[in-house]
């Protein structure tokens, strides 16, 4: 398989903006309402590990099933509304996880499309080169740096199989 069919895959300028322009959208709405910890604040606050979410859910339902037995000292509005924050962000994680995932495997098909385009257009740069032709032996030799020590030609695999 010597290009992956990528055809339909790419962007116009109109999508391109539009998607730069919900970038930029998405990153001022959450802006003002993000923090940013050293890693040692991420070390410190980041002990609330799975298990200890399972604490806060119980809690949290204990709460809402027997409201007289929760302590008085808690500002329950708080918690109600630091869990809905955290809730809301854990689906945004989610969906952006998912989304870095698509991205990186489109950009991962574009660049294997490219590097076979560019191994075919050396092969021929080398073809052309044996004939004599003008130009070709200058940029065979500018490409060939990128190829010591490995095996060249549009059959060979970025990692040199």
């Amino acid at each position: 398989m010597p290009f992956v069919n990528l055809n339909d895959k790419h962007y116009t300028e109109a999508e391109k903006t539009a998607v730069l322009n919900a970038l930029q959208a998405l990153e001022f709405l959450l802006e003002p309402k993000l923090s940013s910890l050293t890693p040692d604040e991420r070390i410190m606050y980041g002990s609330v590990a799975e298990q200890n979410k399972l604490v806060i859910n119980k809690v949290r339902n204990l709460r809402t099933s027997q409201e007289a037995l929760s302590s008085p000292d808690i500002d329950w509005d708080e918690f109600e509304a630091d869990f809905q924050s955290r809730a809301f962000l854990q689906s945004i994680l989610m969906r952006l996880d998912n989304m870095q995932l698509g991205l990186n495997s489109s950009k991962i098909l574009h660049d294997w499309d490219n590097y076979q385009a560019s191994l075919t257009d050396y092969d021929y740069t080398k073809y052309k080169e044996t004939t004599g032709a003008l130009g070709y032996q200058s940029k065979a030799s500018e490409i060939k740096q990128f190829f010591a020590g490995r095996p060249t030609g549009s059959g060979s695999t970025p990692n040199g199989n």
